[in-house]
């Protein structure tokens, strides 16, 4: 199948690319590649790339796909606050006209990067792909509104369908360290010390990056029947925690490390636990494979092997808010995060 991949330079695409070649699949990305400087392991991916930005894809950019994967966005909640008008016309706008053009050139199958940030806040009680909505941010809100309207597009020529991941962990070329599970080893390591931010209260339901690009690879690949107009829920079932539970697990698989709280931690009002068997009964294609234990001691031994210190997992390489802001301060980007003319040309090589 001959796929478009936007976002592929990013955390689950520099996975999820060579797992799709892999499968035989004929890949081209679509990235302006912000985060160029942000790799932490050796880059995996090897495919052409348009290097537009996604608000300016059109129909005839998309002809000959069979498929498009929609990874690009503002990637997080406090990227997502940033600016909640540029949220707005990225995680939105810019991804219901992509599924539009999308359909309109002919692409039969549409997967949407949605998140479990949709449901926000609730009692603890496990979600599952029917429970309303409660975003707390304007990260969850922008993807609420684009999986709803790019859903209402599915007809029988074109398929379009939501995955919303859980909290992401685990090691990937362009890793992030503002994730949760990522921060809290890498912090381990450094420091001697799991450090936490909030109370710990809150539940997250928690997935490799690695079982992420397996979701998309499955409902690429499944019958139409399966997926088309569906939103799944991508992990698994058991693998939900609250954050104190995360902690004193990484606390004991690092042995020599401590529980620690920052001064006047803070509840977080983020609060999910989800349910994941409706991808494991519809898509038996989707096998997840890592256990948060796996996880940790997947960080903890890459991170022992190749040591970041905290002031760079902390700064701008590995934190995409802060690389931007880094951008924007250094005239390379303008605060609408267009590339300033001059470095256009350079940046998009670089991105090829």
């Amino acid at each position: 199948m001959r796929v478009l991949v936007t976002g592929h330079l990013g955390y689950i695409g520099g996975l999820l690319v060579p797992m799709l070649q892999s499968r035989g699949h004929e890949v081209v990305g679509c990235d302006v590649n912000y985060f160029a400087d942000c790799l932490y392991l050796p880059e995996t991916v090897d495919c052409p790339n348009l290097a537009l930005d996604i608000r300016d894809l059109q129909p005839s950019d998309l002809d000959g796909f069979e498929a498009v994967i929609h990874l690009a966005g503002l990637s997080n909640d406090p990227l997502g606050n940033f600016d909640p008008a540029l949220t707005l016309e990225i995680n939105q706008q810019a991804s219901e006209q992509l599924a539009l053009n999308a359909r309109r050139a002919g692409v039969r199958r549409f997967l949407f990067a949605s998140s479990c940030s949709n449901y926000g806040a609730s009692d603890g009680t496990p979600l599952d792909e029917q429970a309303p909505f409660n975003p707390q941010t304007e990260y969850g809100r922008s993807k609420v509104a684009a999986e709803t309207t790019i859903c209402n597009l599915a007809d029988g020529a074109f398929e379009p369908c939501n995955l919303r991941a859980g909290t992401v962990y685990g090691v990937a070329p362009r890793i992030r360290f503002d994730l949760v599970v990522n921060n809290l080893v890498a912090y381990a390591v450094a420091t001697g010390k799991v450090m936490l931010k909030s109370d710990g209260q809150a539940w997250r339901p928690l997935v490799h990056v690695s079982d992420v690009a397996r979701a998309y690879a499955a409902v690429l690949e499944a019958p139409a029947d399966a997926v088309a107009g569906e939103s799944f829920n991508v992990g698994c079932s058991s693998e939900n925690y609250r954050i104190i539970e995360v902690a004193r697990k990484i606390e004991s698989l690092l042995p020599d490390c401590t529980l620690n709280y920052i001064d006047a931690p803070v509840s977080d009002t983020r609060n999910y636990r989800v349910n994941c068997d409706k991808i494991a009964q519809q898509v038996p294609g989707y096998q997840p494979e890592w256990t948060l234990e796996d996880g940790i001691t997947e960080l903890r031994d890459t991170l022992s092997a190749s040591p970041v210190a905290v002031e760079e997992f902390e700064g701008r390489q590995f934190n995409r808010l802060t690389h931007l802001q880094h951008l924007i301060s250094a005239g390379s980007l303008d605060s609408t995060l267009r590339f300033a003319p001059a470095v256009t040309t350079k940046a998009r090589s670089r991105a090829r």
